[in-house]
């Protein structure tokens, strides 16, 4: 017997994806750039971009960091690269906190991380950017979709202290009561559960445990963090990597973005809130949450957002995260500077963002993306 739910408001969905507005393209370099238009490219992207400012002369760009964004950059640089002859991405993942190390090594032209950077790691970063420091630039957004492979439950429900107390072993079994209190009539089994957590420094996590610090009411007794200090569980490396343990091991769960979820044909747990509704895990309803993000960052090239992970309102998906793009805002390698700022444009642009968010990202709101166009021309 499948669980039964609030049915949902289409009207909902459609206002939550008004709020998702068109972007800009921000064109870099000199007026006679290599500007091509682009095929359709990636796994997940529907339609051809439109022309592609390549810089005067593409080059070669290397990166590493958040696997959360891993999909979308797959997509974002297979048109880049389609688009400009010469140019290549090789973003190599393995995780936030391991994107942070490597870019304030020197070892990479920007990083992708879950989280924005931490003082300590701003003043390392002065090291490699030379008369400058690293920023973070919001460009990737999602949501953290508690993905799970329970037999017969196809829309399950959670709420804050239950996720945090699954995750840390304080509920093992399936029917717990306060599992059956959220999913009336459903047929819960009488199974362990097998949680999945990551085992690499990941911004996801991060992510997830400030969700419970703002939202389970004490259930779960660690500080917010890339490293997880859950109790028991099993490990699994990468955003891949979970999604690909859920898809194979019956009565588990775990946590991945929403693009996974999608890829592994996995089923998200709708939140409760304490809305009137459940919230589900979807790209509009994420989009509610990022149009009332704020900016916190300590300067104006540095665009660090503050998230409502205890937001109550209607529709409103809680458990989100934006991905930002590191990058030095002066002391740039003057051989990759030009095509970085001209692929983080793309990524910011109208098609950029319409491309991945045909994969299950969401697009950011112009409000947002018009800084971050400013401060991509700006980067030296």
């Amino acid at each position: 017997m499948k669980l039964q739910r609030n049915g949902r408001s289409k009207a909902l969905a459609i206002g939550a994806m008004a709020l998702v507005s068109s972007l800009s393209l921000a064109a870099c370099g000199s007026d006679d750039n290599n500007t091509n238009a682009a095929p359709a490219g990636g796994s997940g992207s529907a339609a051809a971009p439109a022309a592609i400012n390549c810089g005067p002369k593409p080059t070669a760009l290397v990166a590493a960091g958040s696997t959360a964004q891993g999909n979308a950059i797959d997509i974002l640089k297979n048109n880049f690269e389609a688009a400009c002859k010469g140019a290549t991405v090789n973003y190599g993942g393995g995780g936030s906190g391991a994107g942070v190390q490597q870019f304030n090594q020197g070892k990479i032209q920007f990083a992708g991380s879950d989280s924005a950077l931490k003082p300590a790691e701003v003043e390392a970063s002065k090291a490699v950017c030379t008369g400058g420091q690293g920023v973070n630039l919001p460009l990737v957004a999602g949501l953290i979709s508690i993905v799970y492979n329970v037999e017969g439950v196809d829309n399950l429900v959670l709420d804050a202290p239950t996720i945090a107390k699954i995750f840390d072993s304080q509920i093992i079994k399936w029917n717990d009561p306060a599992i059956a209190a959220l999913n009336p009539g459903a047929k819960l089994p009488d199974a362990d559960i097998q949680a999945f957590h990551r085992t690499d420094d990941s911004g996801t996590t991060e992510n997830l445990t400030k969700y419970f610090a703002k939202t389970s009411g004490g259930a779960w007794a660690y500080p917010a963090s890339k490293a997880w200090a859950g109790k028991g569980g099993q490990g699994a490396n990468g955003s891949a990597g979970v999604a690909a343990q859920v898809k194979q091991v019956k009565n588990s769960i775990s946590y991945a973005e929403l693009s996974y979820a999608q890829t592994n044909n996995l089923k998200s747990a709708a939140i409760n809130t304490g809305a009137a509704k459940p919230v589900e895990a979807t790209a509009a309803n994420a989009a509610n949450t990022f149009a009332k993000a704020q900016i916190a960052g300590a300067n104006s090239s540095d665009l660090a957002l503050t998230l409502d992970y205890a937001t109550k309102e209607e529709g409103s998906y809680p458990l989100v995260l934006v991905t930002y793009e590191i990058a030095c805002d002066k002391g740039n390698k003057a051989d990759t500077l030009d095509t970085l700022k001209a692929f983080l444009a793309y990524t910011a642009s109208d098609a950029g963002q319409k491309a991945i968010g045909d994969a299950g990202y969401v697009p950011l709101p112009k409000t947002l993306t018009d800084k971050v166009n400013t401060v991509i021309g700006a980067l030296a």
